[in-house]
């Protein structure tokens, strides 16, 4: 019988990775041809992509850096092939979810810290922002904003902490919190992004008290389209990543889920 050395190992999960990657990716396309989108408020070039989702799934299979990868293949894959047609428009949201894979894929396999981290740093970033500034006079804008993307933050720290109360069942619970918190970090991106005068002005051709105003309004719709990805992201993650525990297939076997099982007695 051959035997396997540690190198012939790390070929073989390098060319299984490539593989995922790739067919994630297609994946993420295929979706982007048949999934609705939702227009953003008084913009439609904007246009919010319900495929986006997938993306926390990329974290929890892929993990955090191949998750990240995949999500912006996949997005600019559908940016730029027919009918994304590379729209200008869609241009400065293709790290949006690259991010959610990133911060999902963080919390999942046991590097929280980087997620609350890059997380956080994206909030600081928005209120240094035109539309947000001087923040004495614009305060609001910053509450409409982040009072939503403040609350994913700090559920990150629940998640890790109640993991195995979370996860108990199904794990609905703790696979739809995680996919919140990762579609949040996207919206978060989104937010900052267009927030910044060469998007806004260059791209779009608005005027900062119009900003001003669209982010006044979209606490009125944007949260709810970020619980209904995250719950359909639920549906997925729960039967997946069941078929797939304990297979090679997941990017590392220790988890946050894994590291509270541990601790579980056996029957």
């Amino acid at each position: 019988m051959k035997s396997f050395t540690q190198e012939d190992m790390k070929t073989k999960l390098t060319t299984r990775n490539v593989a995922l990657v790739a067919i994630f990716a297609a994946l993420y396309y295929v979706l982007s041809l048949i999934t609705p989108y939702v227009p953003a408020i008084a913009i439609p070039e904007i246009k919010i992509s319900l495929e986006a989702l997938i993306a926390s799934i990329f974290g929890l299979v892929l993990g955090p850096y191949l998750g990240a990868l995949t999500a912006f293949l996949g997005a600019f894959v559908a940016w730029t092939i027919p009918p994304g047609s590379m729209s200008p428009y869609g241009l400065p949201f293709l790290l949006s979810p690259p991010i959610n894979a990133l911060v999902t894929g963080l919390i999942f396999y046991k590097k929280w810290k980087g997620g609350f981290l890059a997380f956080s740093l994206l909030i600081i970033a928005f209120l240094f922002t035109p539309p947000v500034q001087p923040i004495s006079e614009n305060f609001y804008v910053g509450i409409a904003v982040l009072f939503d993307k403040i609350i994913a933050l700090l559920l990150i720290l629940p998640c890790v902490k109640f993991a195995k109360q979370l996860s108990a069942g199904q794990g609905s619970l703790f696979y739809f919190l995680l996919a919140f918190i990762g579609n949040q970090a996207d919206n978060m991106w989104g937010s900052f992004v267009f927030a910044t005068p060469i998007v806004y002005e260059g791209i779009f051709g608005l005027s900062v008290g119009t900003v001003r105003f669209l982010f006044i309004v979209s606490p009125f719709a944007y949260p709810v389209i970020r619980l209904i990805q995250a719950f359909i992201a639920m549906l997925i993650a729960v039967p997946l990543m069941k078929t797939l525990k304990g297979t090679p297939w997941l990017w590392q076997k220790e988890t946050i889920l894994s590291q509270n099982q541990k601790k579980q007695p056996e029957s």
